[in-house]
């Protein structure tokens, strides 16, 4: 048996070598592209869980009368647009009108009653801000609250939702 005749009896160690470079090259970018893809994967879970806990405390906000002294159903309107919690409304089961809720900071958030909301939400922060806001939306200033929900997920990314309750 002549070896030498062309037929192959293996590859050459540079051969090897070389192949082995080639193969690590595209490992180590396929193995980026799945760590970039494995770190984003939790974003879309925070951010439907953001938009839940907005809407449950917009919710309870939105529930709540424009002033403290307007009446149940908002007729005779009480004029003006004071912003903060009243003397004697330092806890949230008392706040019975919006802007009680200026300046709310909880973390873990609570439900209306102050119980946790779920574990699932342990190391989410809710803030609300409250302001005079009416000439935002085409009325008087004093007629309109803009409430400002913003929602810090575990990774400290920052949800902010924003809606109006109007003095009607």
């Amino acid at each position: 048996m002549n070896f030498r005749s062309g037929q192959h009896r293996g590859a050459t160690l540079v051969e090897l070598v070389m192949t082995i470079v080639i193969i690590s090259i595209a490992i180590s970018g396929v193995v980026g592209a799945f760590s970039l893809i494995a770190a984003r994967s939790a974003d879309p879970l925070n951010q439907t869980r953001a938009i839940a806990l907005s809407q449950l405390y917009f919710d309870e906000i939105l529930s709540r009368k424009y002033e403290q002294n307007t009446p149940d159903g908002g007729v005779p309107r009480e004029e003006g647009c004071s912003i903060g919690p009243e003397i004697g409304e330092s806890d949230r089961e008392d706040f019975n009108d919006v802007d009680d809720y200026d300046g709310l900071d909880e973390s873990p958030p609570l439900d209306a009653d102050g119980n946790p909301v779920d574990p699932a939400y342990q190391n989410f922060r809710v803030q609300v801000a409250v302001a005079c806001a009416g000439d935002n939306v085409g009325l008087p200033a004093d007629d309109a609250k803009r409430i400002t929900i913003t929602v810090t997920d575990p990774s400290d990314n920052e949800y902010v939702f924003a809606g109006y309750r109007g003095n009607f």
